[in-house]
């Protein structure tokens, strides 16, 4: 533990945010990478349709990754905190906790998504054989849910240890599993349509659940098994931790629902090819600011856990500022060539033509999205809960649904898609004025210690 907990505390900033982020970014932007390939080996290998079917079907998908997110952010957070202020014991019951909060909230997730997977679809105006392919789809990725709750909690358990390209590799194995299973699958199960699909992403979840298991039974160097039991004295702060997670992925099935319903009511069916599609790059173009913050929860939460308060603000500013830069060079090249990234997903060009102009609009404010993710991160590095799920509760259900409802009156379809960058933009003021209070609270945290130790 000595070595990570060493580099976490004294290396230069820029160094270690440059450390940890790169495999981090690699891993997550495999793991995009390959939802995004999904998506185009069904739009360009089945059709419109299926592209369709997959769009619709992808945001209930969200629920196993807000399981994985929950117990993987809020574990972590702990974890990291944990190796800052040498704490073994809490360190030792980690991964036993984590096993059996992934069993328990996978088959919770398959017991409600499997039988109501048609009336969810429903729900963003699927129907037809969209309808029908969706359903065999979403059932399919559910059948998978505690390989792919496990192998993802775990991985950020890797990230919080320090083991970055540990855990970039073992993502990164079953990406390109999951890249060479997709076609294969498509033309061995014609009959199948994008559920080949998804039987190929369970197969390559599998694989890297096993693997992931083997890694902390075997060769770990800080977490180990000690037990598969729950730990009650930490489940409340992982669920304070990592419910803004969370319900930054759960909630944005709410958000994309009444997203694609309400662009199909102003623009047509094929909106939800178009929204689809945009949703996919723009995940894309996230997942690697999400690397990054999975970089810098082990590198802010095991700093704080040793309280050094300075550094703690050095190192947020830090990974700030590196965010800013990855994302506006996402914003440019979406700018740039919008029509190419949406063909790959859409073989009609007529379609593609007609959203061109509205996907650049939901763009609009990416390069802001660094500040705004690493605020999150910085609050659930922390262990403050509430923070980070007052803007994440904002962001992706209070403020946007009425966004999306309110200002197509307006603006027709246009308003659908313009409802995105107005919403990050309220929320950013939000995120920057929590963020300055709370720079402020480590200052006067610092000069109370300070003051103590002087007393002594």
């Amino acid at each position: 533990m000595s070595d990570v907990r060493n580099e976490l505390l004294t290396q230069n900033p820029w160094k270690l945010m440059i450390k940890l982020s790169l495999p981090a970014i690699l891993g997550q932007f495999v793991v995009g990478f390959y939802a995004f390939i999904d998506s185009i080996f069904v739009g360009q290998m089945v059709g419109v349709d299926a592209m369709s079917a997959v769009s619709a079907a992808s945001p209930f998908v969200l629920i196993n990754n807000g399981i994985a997110v929950l117990i993987g952010i809020g574990s972590g957070s702990i974890l990291a905190r944990a190796i800052g202020s040498k704490d073994q014991e809490t360190v030792n019951k980690i991964m036993g906790n984590l096993v059996v909060l992934s069993l328990l909230l996978s088959a919770l997730s398959m017991l409600v998504v499997i039988p109501l997977a048609p009336w969810l679809l429903g729900l963003t105006g699927a129907e037809g054989a969209v309808l029908e392919m969706g359903v065999s789809y979403l059932r399919t990725v559910f059948l998978g849910s505690v390989f792919v709750n496990f192998m993802q909690s775990a991985n950020m358990i890797m990230r919080a240890e320090g083991r970055m390209n540990t855990a970039m590799l073992i993502m990164a194995s079953g990406a390109i599993l999951n890249i060479i299973l997709d076609p294969l699958f498509i033309i061995m199960m014609p009959d199948k349509g994008p559920q080949a699909v998804a039987i190929a992403t369970v197969v390559a979840q599998f694989f890297q659940a096993a693997v992931t298991l083997y890694y902390f039974l075997k060769v770990s160097p800080i977490v180990k098994f000690n037990g598969i039991k729950l730990a009650p004295k930490l489940i409340p702060q992982i669920f304070s931790v990592g419910s803004s997670a969370m319900l930054m992925q759960v909630m944005m099935i709410v958000q994309m629902t009444v997203l694609y319903h309400t662009a199909v009511k102003y623009g047509g069916p094929d909106q939800i090819a178009l929204m689809g599609a945009a949703q996919r790059i723009l995940q894309l173009t996230f997942v690697p600011l999400w690397g990054m913050s999975q970089a810098m929860q082990p590198a802010v939460g095991t700093n704080y856990g040793a309280k050094n308060y300075d550094r703690v603000k050095k190192l947020t500013t830090v990974f700030i500022l590196g965010s800013t830069i990855l994302a506006t060079a996402f914003f440019i090249l979406i700018q740039m060539f919008p029509g190419f990234l949406l063909s790959a997903f859409i073989t009609d060009p007529a379609i593609v033509a007609s959203g061109i102009s509205n996907f650049r609009l939901m763009y609009a404010i990416f390069p802001t999205y660094g500040l705004l993710i690493m605020t999150i991160t910085y609050f659930q590095s922390l262990g403050k809960g509430k923070e980070a799920g007052l803007i994440v509760m904002l962001r992706q259900v209070f403020l946007i649904v009425p966004l999306i409802l309110i200002l197509p009156y307006f603006m027709g379809l246009t308003g659908v898609w313009a409802a995105l960058p107005v919403n990050d933009a309220i929320i950013l003021i939000l995120a920057v004025a929590l963020m300055i209070k709370e720079f402020r609270l480590l200052d006067r945290k610092k000069a109370a210690e300070a003051s103590e130790a002087a007393a002594v």
